[in-house]
């Protein structure tokens, strides 16, 4: 049978106790919210301290609020910096392979400076070389010892002018075209360059070896007065190289002579002088006076 409609409680006393006392607990309750309303309007700091207990029992609640924050905070800060410092290395690795190319760069530029400098330091003005060029190719394996100079017929450069480094003596021009030139090394055995000691002129000639050596002869038999150390530098004798010029080093003293290292390596040598063809002071006389004369009378006969 369904059930009756009817909510009345009936005759329950239980009932009638249990909606009686709902009824006052709502209307004290309101009665006392609007108590309190208007004491909190009237007097807000009446229930500071209900605020006050609310605020310490909410504290803890709050910093494990705020402890989380800062962590995912924390977290996600740590995250971006990995991947920021995965970039930054990257493009401090590139700065730092720029600056150590711009180093090698300016080094090579300063020792360039320092061998041109060292270059026009032994530049005469009395007597001034053709050209200045650079050597761009040696020989260093063969029987026979050769460099090319960037510079030729085009710049002045002709057969037979000497080729001296800061060093000392490189060689003679033996072939040019337009713009190279081929140049004699002195450690050549068909190269012959006649020398003094710088320390008291004694006099020889310095010749090259198939294996890349020279020799150092003295015109003079006898004792061997040659040490280690001793500087030889061209003579002047038969023309071609100017006198003074650095040619060899002594370095192991023979019975006839000694075995010697170059004053300047070709090797080891960017750039080089060529000059002028000297001609010995008899030379140069003789070479004037016939000039001076003319040329030979024709015979008629």
């Amino acid at each position: 049978m369904a059930r009756s409609r009817d909510l009345r409680p009936g005759y329950s006393r239980r009932a009638q106790y249990g909606i009686f006392t709902g009824y006052v607990v709502a209307i004290v309750g309101v009665v006392a919210g609007l108590v309190v309303l208007g004491v909190s309007l009237i007097h807000p700091e009446a229930f500071s301290f209900l605020r006050s207990a609310g605020s310490e029992i909410a504290a803890p609640v709050g910093e494990a609020s705020a402890t989380a924050r800062n962590s995912g905070r924390g977290l996600l800060a740590t995250i971006g910096a990995y991947f920021d410092a995965g970039h930054q290395n990257l493009e401090f690795t590139r700065e730092i392979a720029a600056a150590r190319a711009d180093a090698v760069t300016m080094r090579a530029v300063q020792e360039e400076n320092r061998r041109l400098k060292a270059l026009l330091g032994i530049v005469d003005p009395a007597a001034p070389p053709v050209v200045a060029a650079r050597l761009i190719g040696s020989t260093a394996a063969s029987a026979r010892r050769y460099a090319v100079l960037d510079a030729g017929s085009g710049h002045g450069v002709h057969e037979g002018q000497p080729v001296r480094a800061a060093g000392g003596l490189v060689g003679r021009v033996v072939e040019t075209s337009p713009d190279t030139a081929r140049v004699l090394l002195i450690s050549d055995a068909d190269n012959v360059v006649p020398v003094r000691r710088a320390s008291d002129g004694l006099p020889g000639f310095v010749q090259g070896s198939a294996n890349g050596k020279i020799a150092i002869r003295l015109l003079t038999m006898g004792t061997n007065p040659l040490h280690t150390g001793d500087i030889f530098v061209t003579s002047g004798s038969g023309g071609i190289y100017p006198p003074g010029i650095p040619v060899a080093i002594v370095s192991v003293p023979q019975r006839d002579g000694a075995e010697g290292r170059l004053a300047a390596d070709p090797a080891a040598t960017d750039y080089v002088v060529v000059l002028p063809v000297y001609k010995a002071p008899a030379v140069a006389a003789m070479a004037d006076s016939l000039k001076a004369a003319g040329p030979p009378p024709k015979d008629d006969n």
